[in-house]
C-alpha cells in the first residue's frame, strides 16, 4: 500500500487520513512540473462521468475489452474476479509484479517503449515521476466526481494539487510496530513506547538471548527509512512558488540515521533486508520478535510468519517524545491508467470500481490486507484481518494511526533518491561506516538530478 524488495509496498509512503491535509502546494507543484516540461495527457476537465459508467459506454455492443493490470497486492485476482463476473464486456487480467522500485523500473521501461499495461498499481510518491514523463493519463473526465469519496490528503496526492487526476486512491499506510506478544512475555519485555526504550530493550534482548533480535535494519527499503524520518519531522521535498527545496540531509533525518546506525553497530537489531528467505525464516522462527512496519502488514504476515497466526500484535510506533502520537508513512498507492492505454475510459471505470465499490473494498481489506482510502470503506471495516483475529480493534487502531501520520510532499525524482539510498546505505552497512555519509550522498544526487531536469531547486 514497501518504494516496497521490497516484496510488496514498499509502499513507501501513505497519506494521512481525514483529519490531515497533504502539504502538496498546488501552485508550486504545477509550476515545478511545468518547469520540467511536463504536460498532462488526456482531458484536463476536472469533472466527468460518475464512477458507475456502464459497460456499454466503454465497449460497444458485442465488443469485448481486455485490460491488463500490474499490481503487487496479494490476492488481487480474487478481487478482480468479482469485477470480471459482473462485466463480461470489460475483462481485467491481473499481472502480478514485484512491488516498489522493481515495478517502477519495469513500468518506466515499458512506458518508454510504448507497451505499458492499461492500469498499474502506483505508489503515491512516484506519481510525480510518472506524470513528469507524461506516462499517466489524466482521468479527471471519468473519475473526477469521486473527489468526495476520499479524504483531501489522499485526493491531493493523486491530483498533485491540480485539476487533473492521475490515479484513484486505494490505500493509506501509516506506520506501526508489530510484536510477538508470547515472546515478549518470554523475554520479560514490555511494549516500547519510545525509541529510547526500543533501543534499551534491543540491547537487553540481544545480551540475554544472543541470536534473537528486536528487529532488523534493511538497507534496501528506503520507503521505510523515509517514513521514520517523517515521524521525526523531516520533509525531504518541499515547494514554494516555482522553487523546490530538498531536505534529505536535514537534522531530523540525521537523528534517525544515527539512531539506527547505533542499533546496527551494537547488534541490537540485525542487518538483514526484509522479504528475503533469511528474514522470512527469522520472522517465522522467533529470531525477530518485533517488526517496524505498517498497517498493510496483514498482507505480508501469512508468508513472512505463517506458523504464528494470532501471535503478532499491532501497536503504535515508538515515539521520539513520550506521548507525542506521531507516525510516519510507508507506502500507500493508487490505481493509475497509463497514457498509452487504448481503453482509458474502461480502465478508469475499473479503477473507480476497485477503490469505491463496497464489494471491492471489502475484498481488498479481507483478502489483501489493504487499509482502504475510501471514506465509506474505512468506516465499514469491522472484523480484523484473519491473521490478526486476536486483535479485534485492529482497524480502529489503524484509523487512529492514520490520523497521527505526518503530512508529506513528494518530489518528482523519488526514484533517484531511493535508488541512491540502496547504494549508499548498502555500502555503509557492509563497510560498517557512518550512516550520515549516505544522507549527504542522496541529497547531492537528488539536487544534481533535479537541476539537470530543469527545476529551480535549493538545499534545505
Amino acid at each position: 500500500m514497501k518504494l516496497i524488495p521490497t516484496r510488496r509496498r514498499r509502499r513507501a509512503v501513505a497519506i494521512a487520513r481525514p483529519v490531515l491535509k497533504s502539504t502538496v502546494l498546488a501552485s508550486a507543484m504545477l509550476a515545478a512540473l511545468a518547469a520540467a516540461g511536463c504536460s498532462s495527457s488526456g482531458s484536463s476537465s476536472s469533472t466527468g462521468a460518475a464512477a458507475g459508467t456502464s459497460s456499454s459506454a466503454t465497449a460497444s455492443a458485442g465488443q469485448k475489452v481486455t485490460l491488463t493490470f500490474w499490481t503487487w497486492v496479494p490476492n488481487m485476482d480474487k478481487v478482480v474476479a468479482i469485477w470480471n463476473q459482473a462485466h463480461p464486456d470489460i475483462q481485467v487480467q491481473v499481472q502480478t509484479q514485484a512491488g516498489g522500485d522493481p515495478e517502477l523500473t519495469k513500468l518506466l521501461t515499458a512506458a518508454k517503449a510504448g507497451n505499458p499495461p492499461d492500469l498499474a498499481q502506483v505508489e503515491y510518491q512516484v506519481l510525480p515521476t510518472l506524470v513528469s514523463s507524461n506516462y499517466l493519463a489524466n482521468i479527471a473526465q471519468y473519475d473526477g466526481s469521486l473527489k468526495s469519496d476520499f479524504p483531501a490528503g489522499n485526493w491531493n496526492q493523486v491530483t498533485l494539487g491540480t485539476a487533473a487526476l492521475y490515479g484513484v486512491p486505494q490505500d493509506a499506510a501509516p506506520m506501526a510496530l508489530f510484536y510477538r506478544a508470547d515472546l515478549f512475555k518470554k523475554y520479560g519485555l514490555t511494549v516500547p513506547t519510545t525509541w529510547a526504550q526500543f533501543a534499551a530493550d534491543a540491547a537487553k534482548l540481544h545480551s540475554e538471548a544472543p541470536g534473537v533480535y528486536l528487529g532488523s535494519f534493511s538497507s534496501v527499503d528506503p520507503g521505510e527509512f523515509a517514513g521514520l524520518t517523517q515521524q521525526a519531522g523531516a520533509q525531504w521535498w518541499s515547494a514554494s512558488g516555482s522553487t523546490w527545496t530538498v531536505g534529505i540531509d536535514d537534522a531530523a533525518s540525521q537523528k534517525v540515521a544515527s539512531y539506527w546506525q547505533g542499533l546496527v553497530a551494537s547488534g541490537g537489531v540485525d542487518n538483514q533486508p526484509q522479504w528475503t528467505a533469511a528474514w522470512d525464516k527469522g520472522m517465522n522462527d522467533g529470531q525477530y520478535i518485533a517488526w517496524v512496519s505498517d498497517v498493510w502488514a496483514p498482507g505480508d504476515m501469512p508468508s513472512a510468519s505463517p506458523s504464528n497466526t494470532g501471535k503478532w500484535v499491532m501497536t503504535e510506533l515508538p515515539q521520539w517524545t513520550d506521548g507525542a502520537q506521531v507516525v510516519g508513512n510507508w507506502g500507500g498507492s493508487s490505481t493509475a491508467v497509463l497514457a498509452a492505454s487504448k481503453h482509458q475510459q474502461a480502465a478508469a471505470e475499473f479503477a473507480a470500481w476497485l477503490n469505491t465499490s463496497p464489494a471491492a473494498t471489502a475484498a481488498l481489506a479481507a483478502d489483501s490486507g489493504i487499509y482502504p482510502a475510501d471514506i465509506a470503506a474505512e468506516s465499514a471495516l469491522s472484523a480484523p484481518p484473519s491473521y490478526f483475529s486476536n486483535q479485534p480493534d485492529f482497524w480502529s487502531l489503524a484509523k487512529q494511526y492514520s490520523a497521527e501520520a505526518s503530512p508529506v510532499t513528494w518530489g518528482p525524482d523519488v526514484d533517484v533518491a531511493y535508488t541512491e539510498f540502496t547504494t549508499a546505505f548498502g555500502g555503509a552497512v557492509t563497510g560498517k561506516t557512518s550512516f550520515l555519509g549516505p544522507l549527504a550522498q542522496i541529497q547531492s544526487s537528488v539536487l544534481t538530478d533535479m537541476k539537470k531536469s530543469g527545476f529551480t531547486v535549493a538545499a534545505g
